[in-house]
């Protein structure tokens, strides 16, 4: 069954701004194999000018609230996660993500597009402080395997 088009253009704003702690940003850099110091040592963060620890650029997955940042528990909108595969994730930093930072994201189902039996949805993400800086923009691209209407 076909993806409901109606969600296109939809917005979600996270309700409670996501912290972001030290330890958040260690073990995610642990996660991925990263050992720079300035994602595991303040002091080293802060002779490099930072103000505190420096997040990894893809560390903003975490601050995406729920599963997609979007409403996909609705049965409206027809995902099956079992259906679901991800198709690629991209990050533009205005800034570096620091420990401290309160964001909240706002996310936009952009597009849900038919490529052959396959739909594709993009997802595009808008993270601020609480103070309404502006921090990164992302896209998130995902592919529902077969729920394409046949083609006549």
């Amino acid at each position: 069954m076909p993806l409901n088009q109606d969600f296109v253009g939809r917005r979600f704003v996270a309700e409670v701004p996501f912290q972001v702690g030290r330890e958040h940003i260690r073990r995610f850099a642990q996660a991925i194999g990263d050992d720079n110091p300035l994602y595991h040592d303040v002091e080293a963060a802060k002779a490099a000018g930072y103000p505190d620890l420096v997040a990894p650029p893809t560390f903003l997955v975490n601050a995406i609230p729920g599963a997609l940042g979007l409403p996909t528990d609705d049965p409206a909108l027809g995902l099956d996660y079992t259906l679901v595969v991800h198709g690629e994730q991209r990050f533009s930093q205005r800034r570096p993500v620091f420990a401290g930072d309160e964001l909240v994201t706002a996310s936009t189902l952009t597009s849900i597009r038919s490529v052959g039996r396959n739909e594709v949805l993009v997802t595009t993400y808008q993270y601020e402080t609480t103070a309404g800086e502006q921090v990164a923009t992302g896209t998130c691209t995902l592919v529902s395997r077969g729920t394409a209407a046949p083609r006549e």
